[in-house]
């Protein structure tokens, strides 16, 4: 079953950003992840978030665990420093030379609960693996990264070479086309959006669609793939981002 792909080629995700999703996406893009309260009323005003809302949205976002109190502003909470690094690694994922090894992960734990086994899907997917049947999960051993120990309680790993030819098991685990169709219908959109808001929205969707990229070696990529582009069109918006948060702070 494919993995870690939208629904279908070109679709846009771009739903509206409340108050608590604009405030997460730009501390989620900051480092160290903190901003004083004056600059985040500064710079949400430039998103059309006033600051009676901001301010209900950042004490609701406290409660909930989403940000703690610091002298003067708000940082993200350690819960939401995990997500700031897959986020990270989806805009500039680590990456090495692939001599055409496979990691493989078996899940070998039973007796686990509808909840459970959906957390653990996800994890995997998270990682970037991708299901080949039930309880087996394989990638090209290209990243860098290495899988969190605790997973040895659920699964086994292994390292393996299928004897199916990898560029055609690739495109059996990822329906590529569909990834493809919908980057490029984000690059054609954000070229005609102007608007900081509309902007804003557009970019958290690129986000969320690089994190479902499966970073394959260039051999195992269909031609013109974008997913270079869509990444270089989002370090362009994080300069013009952090140009503008420096530009609304000289103002203050």
């Amino acid at each position: 079953m494919p993995m870690n792909v939208p629904a279908r080629s070109g679709a846009l995700d771009l739903r509206p950003l409340s108050a608590r999703s604009v405030v997460l996406s730009l501390l989620l893009g900051t480092h160290p992840p903190e901003l004083p309260v004056r600059e985040l009323v500064r710079l949400l005003e430039g998103f059309d978030v006033g600051g009676s809302t901001l301010r209900a949205a950042l004490s609701r976002m406290v409660a909930a665990g989403d940000l703690r109190r610091t002298d003067g502003g708000y940082r993200l909470s350690d819960r939401l420093l995990e997500r700031q690094r897959r986020q990270d690694d989806a805009v500039r994922p680590r990456t090495r030379a692939w001599d055409g090894d496979w990691e493989m992960v078996v899940i070998t734990a039973t007796g686990r609960g509808p909840a459970e086994r959906a957390d653990l899907r996800a994890r995997l997917s998270g990682l970037r693996l991708a299901e080949l049947r039930e309880g087996v999960w394989l990638r090209p051993a290209n990243l860098t990264r290495a899988l969190p120990g605790d997973l040895d309680q659920v699964v086994q790993r292994y390292t393996a070479r299928p004897d199916r030819p990898s560029r055609e098991l690739a495109e059996t685990l990822w329906p590529l086309g569909d990834w493809s169709g919908t980057a490029r219908a984000l690059l054609a959109h954000i070229a005609g959006t102007s608007r900081p808001a509309d902007r804003l929205a557009a970019f958290a969707a690129v986000v969320r669609h690089l994190l479902a990229d499966p970073v394959l070696p260039p051999g195992l990529l269909p031609a013109d793939w974008p997913g270079a582009d869509l990444r270089a069109a989002y370090a362009d918006y994080r300069r013009e981002l952090i140009g503008a948060v420096g530009a609304r702070v000289r103002g203050t």
